[in-house]
């Protein structure tokens, strides 16, 4: 019987994960696939590198619903799924343990822009690698939703819309202040915050458009945006999640 774990490592200490796995000795085979791979796809792959009963259940649909692909690492009795947090290039499968691709990938220092909004505060920050070069962070007024029913609460309900909106444009104002000068050169675009107001912003920015083929992730589950939270997203950015199998007695 296998048990898992599942474990969150940041770009230096992804470095020594690699570093380890490369130093291992002993039979092993690395399997590498992009972005985008069917489910189909990576059950017909797994089946044909390794064992079947080395296929821990849940690999596939993980590997699935990862938005940038994954890499294997089989040798017994132990299996890492390695979830990068850049996209995957190519399908490539090779014995030992082969981290280059992964070293490669971590070690490019990618231009990346942060766009971290919640109604009433808002954080926008540029980094290159993981060192925040600039950032923008400030508040504005929205007022919480009105409960009591009646006229009142209409045009209450009309105001706060106006807040909104005129909140949503003051932040479009800021990301493009920040992030027009570095469009060109930009490789990716992370948004942090609600959802519901991350779509308002997008949908009253059309500045932001030009990056939709460069979306890299949503943070859902941050807080209100602040300087410390901006730069907290810069590391979660950069996270690698490694899920770890192995046999119970080892």
């Amino acid at each position: 019987m296998r048990r898992s774990k599942r474990f969150h490592l940041g770009r230096l200490k992804a470095f020594d994960f690699l570093d380890e796995l490369a130093a291992t000795e002993g039979k092993a085979i690395s399997l590498y696939l992009p972005q985008g791979t069917t489910q189909d796809r990576v059950e017909n792959l797994l089946r044909k590198v390794f064992p079947a009963d080395a296929i821990p259940s849940g690999m596939a649909e993980a590997t699935a619903g990862s938005k940038t692909g994954a890499a294997f690492f089989w040798s017994p009795p132990q299996i890492y799924l390695v979830l990068p947090p850049f996209p995957i290039a190519e399908e490539y499968v090779t014995n030992g343990y082969d981290v280059e691709p992964l070293r490669s990938l971590l070690g490019h220092d990618f231009l990346i822009a942060l766009v971290l909004v919640r109604l009433g505060a808002y954080s926008i920050g540029i980094c290159r690698g993981t060192e925040l070069m600039d950032s923008k962070t400030g508040t504005g007024l929205v007022h919480a939703r009105h409960k009591k029913g009646g006229s009142s609460q209409a045009r209450f309900a009309r105001h706060r819309e106006k807040q909104i909106e005129q909140f949503l444009i003051r932040v479009c104002g800021h990301v493009r202040e920040h992030i027009e000068p570095h469009a060109r050169l930009l490789d990716y675009l992370v948004y942090g915050g609600a959802r519901t107001t991350i779509l308002s912003l997008r949908k009253r920015c059309p500045f932001l458009t030009q990056f939709d083929d460069r979306i890299l992730r949503m943070l859902l589950d941050i807080p209100e945006p602040r300087k410390a939270v901006l730069e907290k997203a810069v590391g979660t950015v950069w996270s690698t999640d490694v899920i770890e199998w192995c046999d119970d007695s080892s």
